[in-house]
């Protein structure tokens, strides 16, 4: 049995201002195409499979389709929600759809439903189905947010650790049991975040001060983990492992790989785990430098059809500087500015610089250099002095 560990879909997301439905119907294109020509049975999804609570209609329609098309091809779906979805709304109609291969497990009450699979040639015999043989259970872990789970799962407290800790035992009794009479290999999704991860940008915050972390340790036991919540694929341990999101989606992501994990599984348990890859639809640069030296060099061409984040260290901001650098590099969606040298001599701040201002113009002046890092030319500062001067006559005190 093949298993795909995919996680992180956030359909529905835009990078920074530009919408990216095209884009992930080019992923979703990408994993059909695996599946059908891997003979992959089973693709697991765990968690934040919306971007958004209260996604779009096209956005709904696009899960929709993957969901026909995956199951067209031969596999079953396993998803979770995560902090992203609505578990609510994301386990609409989940014993239904159960009935045409598509597995949602967004319900604390469905920790210890796992989906099972018969493995192994023997799994049916002569006379049916044969209650002994070997199986395949695998369960699902929503996001858990500690604060509104902890005293139904009777977690010690209501931190990441304590809720996760529940949760895993709870799993961890169900599997014990189902063992009794037959071998039980174990898959857990969770949508967490596990200590060892790398966290990336377009993780948001999840509370003030940051994430609480799980440790690996809680995973102990299953054949295999497969976590949702970083967008970076990593492995933590042999069996437990993030498959990332399948696009970037921060420009803290331009060096990923973006892929999942293809998990082989038989009757004595969890084979070999592979890397799958998926191709990025657009590259990602990640751009330093003077403007000048960025407009003219050779080495930045590959960058030209690029989204790109650019970082302009001149020592006074060029004027124009966006309409500029997208001439060249037209799908600029981020531009910043980090003077070479602005550390070095400390300049009086804002605030005391305007104390000092002698008149009205000094302060509008300062205010434009203050937000631009240039002084204002002479034409700028006679036009500025048109203007107070137009509010003088008119009688409105400044």
């Amino acid at each position: 049995m093949r298993l795909l560990h995919t996680s992180d879909w956030h359909l529905g997301r835009s990078f920074h201002g530009v919408g990216m439905l095209d884009a992930q119907r080019d992923f979703i294109d990408q994993l059909v195409t695996y599946v059908r020509e891997e003979a992959v049975d089973v693709v697991l999804i765990a968690g934040d499979v919306y971007d958004r609570a209260l996604p779009g209609v096209d956005v709904v329609r696009l899960l929709d389709d993957a969901l026909v098309r995956l199951t067209g091809a031969g596999a079953q779906v396993v998803l979770t929600s995560g902090n992203h979805d609505s578990a609510i709304r994301l386990g609409f109609a989940s014993r239904l759809l159960e009935r045409g291969g598509v597995h949602l497990r967004t319900r604390l009450d469905e920790l210890d439903q796992p989906v099972v699979l018969p493995l192994g040639d023997s799994a049916v015999n002569e006379t049916g189905v044969d209650d002994t043989a070997p199986v395949l259970a695998i369960y699902g872990i929503p996001w858990l947010e500690p604060r509104l789970v902890a005293e139904q799962l009777g977690a010690g407290a209501a931190s990441h650790f304590e809720v996760t800790r529940a949760a895993t035992e709870r799993i961890r009794a169900d599997v014990r049991h189902r063992g009794a009479a037959r071998t039980v290999h174990s898959v857990v999704l969770a949508h967490t975040f596990a200590s060892g991860g790398i966290s990336s940008d377009s993780e948001r915050d999840l509370s003030i001060g940051g994430v609480g972390a799980v440790p690996l340790d809680l995973f102990d036991g299953f054949g295999y983990t497969a976590l949702g919540h970083l967008h970076g694929r990593q492995e933590l341990s042999p069996s437990v492992r993030y498959s990332g999101s399948p696009l970037a989606y921060s420009f803290s992501e331009a060096k990923h790989r973006k892929g999942g994990w293809l998990v082989e599984v038989d009757a004595d348990g969890i084979g070999q785990v592979r890397e799958v890859l998926w191709d990025a639809p657009r590259t990602l640069a990640v751009l330093r430098g003077k403007l000048e030296h960025l407009l003219e060099s050779e080495d930045f061409a590959w960058a030209e059809g690029a989204y790109c984040q650019i970082t302009l260290t001149d020592a006074a901001r060029p004027a124009q500087a966006m309409d500029r650098l997208r001439a060249r590099f037209p799908d600029t969606l981020v531009l910043g500015f980090d003077p070479e040298g602005a550390g070095a001599a400390p300049k009086a701040s804002y605030s005391s610089r305007l104390a000092e201002a002698d008149d009205d113009l000094s302060v509008c002046c300062g205010f434009l250099e203050h937000v631009r890092g240039r002084p204002a030319s002479d034409a700028e500062s006679e036009v500025l002095a048109e203007a107070l001067e137009a509010v003088r006559l008119a009688g409105v005190s400044l």
